[in-house]
């Protein structure tokens, strides 16, 4: 089990992550910039879903966690590619 006072202050610094990677989104200058934010948004997410299936101890958290990670990091770099158009 994991402490109340822990779950609060990861929750908090998870949000604080989103909320500045929502605002390079929104501002960011070059398509680049908005896809790493866009993938750290996944990943807070992912830490979201792994303190709360720590928290109420579920088991099945850890699968969905490593295909999640998976799926995000094949989607970042076929953005990547995609960005790079033709050229290799």
């Amino acid at each position: 089990m994991i402490p109340a006072v822990v779950v609060a202050v990861v929750l908090g610094l998870l949000a604080i992550a989103v909320v500045l990677s929502v605002v390079r989104v929104v501002r960011g200058p070059s398509a680049g910039d908005s896809a790493v934010a866009g993938d750290l948004i996944f990943f807070a997410f992912i830490g979201v879903v792994a303190v709360f299936g720590l928290m109420f101890s579920i088991d099945a958290v850890i699968d969905v966690i490593l295909i999640a990670a998976v799926l995000g990091f094949l989607s970042i770099l076929s953005l990547a590619r995609l960005l790079q158009g033709v050229q290799r």
